[in-house]
């Protein structure tokens, strides 16, 4: 990494001439900063450029949007949507319900969203009027599944629009249906017998639910790209000065890194949902070469890094770290190693590069993670890792290491498949720089998703696993082993446990499987929840 510099004043770097950020990039690049680095940052020449007016703006364009219906003959995939726009075009918010026919005519609402910047501005309840009015016209039943928590200061939205508990109308039925399913009745149907009519709405809902997820997952899916694309055209246009003279600055790289890994992340998470095969492919993204080529910057510039760095956790291994990481703890965790994990040494290897390479932001894009996030440090001769997370990570971080202190102790010496059971809670945790870095003591093992992988990809293991179905044999361990911690002296709360990041043992030295194996049975020798 380079040293930090403060960036160029902001007319220099944007003639008047030059294209200027609406409303929309700006929010999409403000987007990338963090809140904890983002907030009382206003002498900063990037965020001043940025946040220029920026409220008011928003005022302004919430002031001047109006609402667009699209007819069910330009609907797509069966969905039907309503937007609010700006005057400018910008999208501010939507709503998307499916067109149900029989028994009754009835519009599901499949939800409703508001873009970030302009929540808390009515915008919400103003689509909800219009969906109420649009059905109150259509003489049409509206169902909502109405999944916000009774504690939400939004829960009662739906009731201040005339919405009713969906068992008001079905009353009390031995068949689950009502859930936390509601219902608007327009005028016209008021007074009717609709029980018989709506029971079988909801049936035909439930039964249709899980198509009608894949439908809603294709098209956010589509969306997201799309605002994929428009962030980094955003980029582009910002910093068009320095990609012209092919310069870059801490602050261009910073804001190219973290773009580069959002993408890569969404590109993981898009594998697991429901029913989505693919689409409109990320492929789309092309980086350009002098932004592929720029060196990553995980850790924010200076001129976005407002309050300094803080540590909660074991203060004496606080005590015993090298200088440089108690008074500069984001740029010296960065300069340490990167944790040599199987994947990424196999793509070292394939590429013909030293462990020391330096990794640019076309490498995140062809190795689909991000491998400076863990770090390696030695202290006192013992092995342990640095993790990078977020900096809004920190409330789930604390929830995790309660989690793990209290069942740790419980749950010592037990097995979930022969494997014994462990835990590795957080030791110390730092913040700075708009990061936030979590210390863990260093195991023989790996994430077993990443275990998995290496079964089913690296050609020394996949035939192990034919024979041994050792892939079969992490999922069964890590389901037993969640199963014990969930329930283990009182069952835990609805997704405590999904908090959890489990490991299996490996030897990374050679990338095998650390198994026990005997004449009886095979298992892994053990498995750890982080």
């Amino acid at each position: 990494m380079t040293k930090d510099s403060h960036r160029t004043p902001t007319h220099d770097r944007h003639p008047a001439e030059k294209k200027r950020l609406g409303v929309n990039e700006r929010l999409a690049l403000i987007g990338l900063i963090d809140e904890g680095m983002r907030l009382g940052s206003s002498e900063s020449p990037v965020v001043a450029d940025l946040f220029s007016d920026l409220w008011d703006l928003v005022n302004t364009t919430v002031a001047g949007s109006k609402i667009d219906r699209l007819k069910p003959k330009d609907s797509r995939n069966g969905f039907h949507e309503f937007e609010i726009n700006s005057e400018t075009g910008e999208n501010l918010g939507r709503l998307k319900m499916l067109y149900l026919r029989k028994p009754i005519p009835c519009y599901y609402l499949v939800y409703v969203e508001v873009a970030p910047p302009f929540r808390n501005k009515a915008l919400g309840n103003r689509i909800l009027r219009y969906f109420k009015d649009f059905l109150t016209d259509k003489s049409s039943v509206g169902i909502l599944d109405n999944i916000i928590p009774a504690e939400d200061p939004t829960f009662d939205i739906y009731l201040k629009q005339s919405w009713r508990p969906i068992g008001d109308v079905t009353g009390n039925t031995p068949l689950d249906v009502s859930g936390n399913y509601m219902i608007y009745i327009p005028p016209r149907l008021k007074g009717k017998d609709l029980k018989e009519s709506v029971l079988r709405l909801l049936h035909h809902i439930k039964r249709k639910r899980a198509a009608i997820d894949m439908r809603e997952n294709a098209m956010m899916v589509q969306q997201t790209i799309t605002e994929f694309k428009d962030l980094y055209s955003a980029l582009l246009t910002y910093f068009e000065a320095d990609i012209t003279r092919g310069t870059h600055t801490p602050l261009m790289r910073f804001m190219f890194t973290r773009f580069v890994t959002k993408l890569i992340a969404f590109r993981r998470r898009i594998g697991e949902l429901l029913g989505y095969t693919g689409g409109e492919s990320l492929e789309q993204i092309v980086l350009n070469p002098a932004v592929a080529a720029l060196p990553l910057q995980s850790y924010a510039p200076r001129e976005l890094s407002t309050k300094p760095s803080f540590v909660t956790g074991d203060e004496g291994l606080w005590f015993r770290f090298p200088e440089e990481i108690k008074t500069h703890p984001a740029r010296a965790i960065e300069a340490l190693p990167n944790y040599q994990r199987p994947s990424l040494t196999r793509w070292l290897e394939k590429e013909e590069r030293t462990p020391n390479h330096i990794l640019r932001v076309g490498d995140l894009m062809a190795l689909g993670f991000d491998p400076t996030r863990l770090k390696e440090i030695a202290i006192d001769d013992g092995p342990f890792i640095f993790e990078r997370i977020q900096v809004r990570q920190l409330p789930d971080l604390e929830k995790k290491k309660e989690l793990l202190e209290q069942r740790g102790s419980t749950i010592s010496g037990t097995k979930a498949k022969n494997a014994s059971l462990k835990v590795n809670p957080p030791l110390l945790t730092i913040r700075d720089r708009g990061n936030a870095y979590v210390l863990r003591r260093k195991i023989d093992g790996i994430h077993w998703e990443e275990a998995v992988e290496q079964l089913q990809t690296s050609p020394q293991l996949k035939p192990m696993n034919e024979h041994l179905k050792l892939d079969r044999l992490i999922r069964a361990t890590v389901r037993e082993a969640r199963e014990m911690i969930s329930s283990h002296e009182g069952k835990l709360g609805v997704g405590e446990v999904d908090l959890l990041t489990f490991f299996v043992s490996w030897d990374l030295s050679n990338n095998r499987p650390g198994l026990m194996i005997d004449f009886a049975s095979t298992s892994f020798e053990s498995v750890w929840a982080a």
